[in-house]
């Protein structure tokens, strides 16, 4: 199953390495790697995590308080969040309608 991270997407996440490298060196490396992790477990199991909307997916992230939002599509995963779980519910419905 192959991923496609969609702009905004990857605007988030290279927001989040920046602000982890800021707060402590290497932190947001760490995050990369986390959230990498989490691709692979989303490419092998697209289906294990519950609906957070009519389409689309949300998994979380075990060290740091971020989701992934996903749908898929045939043999295709959209990436369409990479969010902070503090942020506003209507930021990430929000999100759900723009892909």
């Amino acid at each position: 199953m192959n991923i496609v991270i969609l702009s905004f997407a990857e605007e988030e996440f290279a927001e989040a390495v920046d602000h982890y490298n800021e707060q402590c060196p290497g932190l947001g490396y760490e995050f990369a790697a986390e959230v990498k992790r989490a691709f692979d477990r989303i490419k092998v199991f697209p289906e294990a995590w519950q609906y957070f909307s009519k389409r689309s997916r949300r998994c979380l992230l075990n060290r740091f308080p971020y989701g992934i939002l996903y749908r898929v599509e045939s043999e295709i995963v959209l990436l369409g969040a990479i969010m902070h779980l503090n942020r506003d519910p209507k930021n990430w419905r929000l999100r759900t309608s723009k892909y």
